[in-house]
């Protein structure tokens, strides 16, 4: 089952968006990462096993545009979209699970709108509420580097799904908009930073909340996730063995796991 919703107004002017709705249950919103949808689609499907997920395109995305992640919304337009969103899905008080940028909006969420958050699950949600942007040379690495940089098996089918592009740059970049990597390999890709002002914002998080993250995490260390629960009353960190920086890809049948008892608790 798919479900378009267009025109959503933002405060600074309107975006196309799509909503793609899956499974039944109780509702779960899924916010994917700057890789976009495609590579999450085996998480979604596992939640959407015991979950009605709901898993929309960031709004300033469009498919089949390579310059479109440059429109990414700011935190602020970001925060009003999910509300209005959830609005017009009439979701009250949803599970929310943010991948990579999807976390972090996810945390901005359930921060800025605590009421608006029943769960939070976040995996490896990147550490840009500091001051530091650690993954910013990471981001245009030659692919065998980034790699060994993101996956615990370089060389393992994950690695070798999420790589799977055409070779030539620009066709990259036609071929999956919105896929960092396609982006990324071009030279042009800014990443979109949320305020950082979530760090004075994220005691307010009073949603029960699952930090999980890659043990061989190579681009933010795993130490980070104990760090990033600590500012949050009650989280708790779940370290994947095997896994890098997507223990999704790398690990989908312990992360969905963890999150559907985290969810049914």
């Amino acid at each position: 089952m798919a479900v378009e919703d267009r025109g959503l107004r933002l405060w600074q002017g309107t975006v196309e968006t799509g909503v793609r709705v899956e499974g039944d249950g109780p509702p779960l919103v899924f916010l994917h990462g700057p890789w976009g949808p495609r590579h999450d689609g085996e998480l979604i499907g596992r939640l959407a096993r015991t979950h009605t997920v709901y898993a929309p395109r960031h709004p300033g995305t469009t498919p089949g545009d390579p310059d479109a992640i440059y429109g990414l919304a700011d935190w602020l337009d970001l925060l009003v979209y999910y509300g209005e969103l959830f609005d017009r899905l009439d979701l009250r008080a949803p599970a929310v699970v943010g991948y990579s940028f999807g976390g972090m909006v996810a945390s901005e969420l359930a921060a800025a709108m605590p009421e608006r958050v029943g769960r939070l699950v976040l995996i490896a949600p990147l550490g840009l509420w500091r001051e530091e942007r650690p993954v910013t040379n990471w981001m245009i690495l030659p692919e065998d580097r980034c790699r060994e940089a993101v996956f615990a098996d370089p060389a393992g089918g994950a690695a070798g799904r999420f790589f799977s592009l055409p070779e030539d740059r620009d066709a990259r970049a036609e071929a999956q908009a919105d896929v960092i990597w396609s982006l990324a390999c071009t030279g042009k890709f800014v990443w979109p930073i949320p305020d950082r002002g979530l760090r004075k914002r994220i005691h307010r998080i009073s949603a029960p909340t699952l930090i999980l993250w890659g043990q061989q995490d190579g681009v933010i260390a795993p130490a980070y996730a104990q760090d990033f629960a600590a500012q949050i009353p009650g989280a708790r960190v779940e370290l994947i063995d095997r896994a890098g920086h997507l223990p999704h890809l790398e690990q989908p049948e312990r992360v969905a796991a963890l999150v559907q008892d985290f969810l049914r608790a």
